[in-house]
């Protein structure tokens, strides 16, 4: 990790001359449990946190887990007071109450200027103040304010004790010392921490806090969560060790949570249309209550969301301001993270509302877990919104608050740990509760937050593990240190080869360090290191795993010269925004491995015998329209490379001969081959992506003639649907095999029954007289009955009519949104574009054709003797 990431300076500072602490004593003190920006200075062999420091404001705080180490441990105190005092020596100002007057007994007083008070006032004039943690309740606030100014507090105590006299109080909030370490990100627990002590240990512990209490509060007349409409939210990750969740599907992804930070409480739900449901009302009425924290202050919403009636606290539109008690926003706000994150340790009550995976979807290349505006105010907070979905298909009860912690990431982490480390058996439960560990940890491990104490612990105890059981260990384990590695990819500089067994095939990986010199810099641009394909985000969410689930690397170029690195290896590409051309400019690269390379007009055939035995093991064949990558093996004995050109050039223009576009694509389309993908044998997108094993098809022009290519040529069709006449979800799987009959037939010479077993004669009539006999149900027009009704206009009048359909569309500007809509103006334009009257002919397929259509058509010459008829 690095030096400038992680307070090396200030841990180094506060164990000066230190190797070892003696707490064998009486005292027993408590766990620690850190948030933001705190971290550890002394941690037990049980991962208990016994000293801990942060900063606040311009100021500093050292928390020690028990008021007795004030005196037996004068070695930390004076180091503690060093730091706390800015590193300096001498003539250090520092205020402490008489009733510990034994702590100064203990300092160097020639170092201190001392002076013993009754209680700590704003007018002291000190730079620093010892206190113990049960006496600072009433001094909180004025407390907080001389840290945020600069001041260093130096506070013992445990909250075991208290605890136990006030069962009914929330410990995280009144406990008198985390009034004030709170904000600092610092809490003191009921939980005992163990007396068998070394300085620099970081193991990871199940949560130490109980969050039963503020559960029954949510939950208090909550019997169940319908959230079943047309939103689809994503799942929620819960971190942070102040987190907690509150809804939940039956497959255990969180759609509700909540957390504290510093003083004040967070609630996410995953969907910020649920915060409009009136089914929902209760719950938002308690989880507002909850936030409140009995101020009975102003709800604030975001001026675009809409508050629910009756929802018990005074509620209005507005923009932030820090006078609210309660904010309500989507987690799209633009609004500044840090500002909302003080709002909130100060006590304010934050309600966010929102999903990740569409962001996602539109913001290729970037990180969600650190660019998404919502995650830049959860993140640090302990919660998450992930680029997964929620699979929402009940109605889901309200959790046992004594159970729902069992959800909880640094839980699952935990019994992980111990069944990895320690060989303790899961249950049942636990096995199944696992199985979304893996996704989960990748995602946090997104976050790279090396400053954070709570993502150390976390990447330490990942890496024991994989020191401990290695990468040959099948399930969970090899899908948790698939992304490990790749986050510590820059500690293998050479080749290296792993092989894994039983489920996952045996993979070669080139992890190269790579030094780039750019003779032209671009700061808008961006380099891409990783296998295989530009923009490839072909991310995998299985269990059973054949290559790593995430591969790509993207570096900013920010400077002249550049090392980048990726532990898989893969193809190197230099990604410019649209608006900026680049031409004749110089990039060196060292360290490289030369990559198989094929691109039309560039490459001299004489030459690409060598160039396909280039050693790397990926390759691209680049053609007028189309980029093909696969493993280097499949192309190693090419030798037509121009026979293949021709292939794809000719489908390529067959492609956009029917959709009606220039015959230059504005974007090349890609087909990459892999060993595993995320959906399907093939699926669509950019690029399109299919299984290796049937990767050498794409470079026989003699079988794509004899045999076809229907798959590929389904997923480029898959390519050229459009919103306006399409009509999902009948459509998605017909719609797009016009371009693979018209394909074949027009440029591949093969006869369309021969193409797909699915549209021979006797298969076209089987599919019709079934949808007949079944009554003709628009619901069970799909698929090769979809597709038939396009054959059917097809063989009438021919592909000139769909091409003229196609343009048409091009220069429409409005069109419907809803399916009725939409598949009444396709009726109408085909029909003008063959200048006949269609519509009997789709209300017979069952088309919901209006009267209106009918009536704008009825000027054209009726299709009276269709198939249909």
């Amino acid at each position: 990790m690095s030096t400038q990431s992680y307070p090396q300076d200030a841990y180094k500072a506060l164990i000066r001359g230190i190797q070892e602490v003696d707490l064998q004593h009486s005292s027993v003190p408590c766990n620690l449990v850190l948030t933001g920006d705190a971290f550890p200075v002394v941690i037990n062999s049980q991962g208990h946190i016994l000293m801990a420091a942060s900063v606040y404001g311009r100021g500093r705080i050292v928390v020690l887990s028990h008021e007795t180490y004030l005196t037996l441990c004068p070695a930390l105190v004076d180091n503690a007071l060093t730091w706390l005092g800015g590193g300096k020596s001498a003539n250090l100002s520092l205020g402490v109450p008489k009733t510990m007057k034994e702590v100064v007994d203990n300092l160097n007083k020639s170092t201190y200027q001392v002076s013993l008070v009754e209680e700590f006032r704003a007018d002291l004039g000190v730079g620093m103040y010892v206190t113990d943690a049960y006496q600072v309740g009433p001094k909180a606030k004025e407390l907080i304010v001389f840290m945020k100014a600069g001041g260093g507090l130096l506070i013992g105590g445990q909250a075991w004790w208290w605890a136990s006299q006030n069962e009914n109080k929330n410990l995280i909030l009144e406990f008198p010392g985390n009034k004030v370490t709170g904000v600092a990100g610092i809490y003191f627990t009921a939980q005992y921490g163990k007396l068998c002590v070394s300085v620099s240990i970081f193991l990871l512990h199940s949560c130490a806090m109980d969050f039963k209490k503020d559960l029954e509060f949510l939950l208090k007349g909550i019997s169940d969560f319908d959230i079943k409409g047309d939103g689809v939210p994503s799942a929620a990750l819960v971190h942070g060790p102040l987190a907690f969740p509150i809804g939940t599907t039956d497959k255990g992804e969180v759609f509700l949570a909540g957390t504290y930070y510093g003083q004040g409480r967070i609630i996410v739900v995953t969907h910020e249309s649920f915060l409009q449901y009136e089914k929902l009302a209760s719950f938002w009425k308690n989880a507002l209550n909850w936030l409140d924290q009995g101020r009975k202050g102003v709800v604030g919403f975001e001026p675009h969301i809409k508050p629910l009636s009756n929802l018990g606290l005074t509620c209005k539109k507005t923009n932030f301001c820090t006078e609210l008690s309660v904010f309500v926003c989507t987690a799209y706000t633009d609004m500044d993270a840090e500002m909302i994150q003080n709002f909130v340790v100060e006590g304010g009550g934050l309600l966010v509302g929102g999903h990740a995976w569409y962001w996602a979807s539109t913001h290729i290349g970037q990180n969600p877990m650190q660019d998404f505006s919502g995650n830049k105010i959860l993140s640090k907070m302990g919660l998450g919104l992930l680029t997964e979905t929620a699979e929402i298909e009940d109605v889901y009860k309200a959790p046992d608050p004594s159970q729902v912690n069992k959800l909880h990431f640094r839980h699952l982490l935990h019994r992980f740990a111990c069944h990895a480390l320690e060989d303790i058996k899961l249950t049942e439960e636990e096995e199944e509760n696992l199985k979304k560990l893996g996704s989960e940890s990748a995602s946090f491990l997104r976050i790279e937050a090396y400053n954070w104490v709570s993502y150390i612990q976390i990447l330490s105890l990942l890496t024991d593990i994989l020191k401990k059981v290695g990468i040959q260990q099948v399930g969970i384990i090899r899908l948790i240190f698939c992304f490990l590695l790749y986050f510590k990819s820059i500690q293998f500089k050479n080749k290296i080869s792993l092989g894994i067994s039983k489920y996952w095939k045996k993979i070669y990986t080139w992890s190269k360090i790579l030094g780039i010199t750019f003779l032209c810099i671009f700061s808008c641009m961006s380099l891409c290191c990783f296998s295989p394909i530009l923009l490839w985000i072909d991310v995998l969410h299985k269990e059973e795993l054949w290559r790593a689930p995430y591969v790509i690397k993207s570096f900013p170029i920010t400077s002249e010269r550049m090392q980048v690195w990726n532990l898989w290896g893969g193809l190197i590409y230099l990604l410019a925004p649209r608006d900026v051309k680049v031409e004749n400019e110089k990039i060196v690269v060292q360290e490289a491995i030369t990559a198989p390379y094929y691109k039309s007009g560039e490459c001299v055939l004489s030459d690409w015998s060598s160039l396909r035995k280039a050693p790397a093991p990926w390759a691209e064949m680049e053609f007028e329209n189309i980029i093909l990558t696969v493993p280097s093996h499949i192309i190693r004995d090419l030798e037509n490379a121009l026979e293949v050109e021709k292939l794809w050039n000719a489908i390529m223009k067959g492609v956009a001969d029917l959709a009606v576009i220039p015959q230059k694509f504005i974007r090349k389309e890609r087909i990459v081959a892999d060993v595993q993908i995320s959906a399907g044998w093939m699926h669509s997108g950019y690029p399109i992506m299919m299984n290796s094993s049937i990767g050498a098809e794409l470079f026989n022009p003699q079988d794509a003639r004899t045999k076809g290519l229907w798959g590929e040529i389904h997923e480029l069709g898959h390519n050229q649907q459009r919103r306006p006449w399409e009509f999902p979800p009948h459509t998605t799987e017909a719609t797009c095999n016009l371009w693979s009959v018209y394909v074949h037939e027009e440029v591949l010479g093969l006869d369309r029954t021969k193409a797909h077993p699915s549209i021979t004669a006797a298969s076209r009539k089987s599919s019709v007289e079934e949808y007949v006999k079944g009554g003709k149900k628009l619901s069970d027009w799909t698929v090769w009955t979809a597709l038939e009704t396009y054959l059917q206009l097809q063989e009438k009048f021919g592909w000139d009519a769909f091409k003229k359909v196609f343009a048409a569309y091009h220069d429409m500007t409005n069109h419907p949104n809803d399916k009725e809509g939409k598949m009444n103006l396709y009726a109408e334009t085909f029909s003008r574009a063959v200048n006949r009257n269609l519509t009997g002919f789709f209300k017979a397929w069952g088309w919901p054709i209006q009267k209106a259509t009918e009536e704008e058509l009825s000027n054209l010459p009726l299709w009276t003797d269709h198939p249909m008829a």
